[in-house]
């Protein structure tokens, strides 16, 4: 199944272009490929600013706009290097992995399973660790970073993405009775409701903590 799960047009032929748009691999590798190409330019710039930080504490980075929107706030704290070493290394070292996986897949390249289950499972692990990050950084940090929350919509993007792929094509190793009923989730396209609504969640969440202060 490379072109979609269901390729009906039934009696509403613009509502079955939109879902052969949706449910083609054209449409859902190019996804992983802008989100993740995004994701890594957010993870060059982080580098940088660690690097820039690192030489001098009190530099006044771009993305410094208010006591909200402050890159050096988030990147000064102790969640920016848990693992000794600023996070955005990480993406420079995952994010071209997900480029080349997507790119190779736009091509006609097909990932053996076991090492599709592999990429979904390492992939969960760091969309975890981006959301833990996004609450530390709303709730503990008490400052956002712009470039950060890139990086957190892309892994969300990537990961449904990647997701719905491994759905489609059976590479999770499910139990039948449920791998059909996530084929006929993502067939019904409820996965992609499901990720805007996560989104927009997300965003109302930035607005209720820091409304105007967003803005000031």
């Amino acid at each position: 199944m490379t072109a979609g799960l269901d390729d009906r047009v039934d009696d509403h032929p613009t509502e079955g272009r939109l879902h052969r748009l949706r449910h083609h691999d054209a449409t859902v590798w190019a996804t992983m490929l802008v989100a993740s190409l995004a994701s890594l330019v957010a993870s060059f710039v982080l580098s940088v600013d660690a690097l820039r930080l690192a030489e001098d504490p009190s530099a006044d980075l771009g993305c410094n706009i208010n006591a909200v929107i402050s890159c050096g706030t988030v990147a000064g704290s102790w969640q920016s290097q848990l693992l000794g070493f600023p996070n955005a290394f990480l993406g420079l070292v995952s994010e071209p992995v997900v480029i080349t996986l997507a790119v190779a897949s736009l091509g006609g390249v097909r990932f053996p399973r076991w090492f599709m289950a592999v990429a979904q499972g390492f992939y969960t692990i760091g969309l975890v660790f981006a959301y833990w990050l996004f609450q530390q950084a709303m709730f503990d940090i008490g400052a956002l970073c712009p470039w950060c929350l890139l990086v957190t919509l892309a892994t969300t993007l990537v990961f449904f993405e990647l997701t719905y792929v491994n759905i489609r094509d059976d590479n999770l190793f499910l139990p039948r009775g449920v791998q059909r009923r996530l084929e006929a989730l993502v067939r019904s396209n409820l996965d992609l409701v499901l990720v805007v609504v996560w989104i927009l969640l997300m965003v109302l969440a930035v607005v209720l903590k820091y409304g105007d202060a967003l803005f000031a």
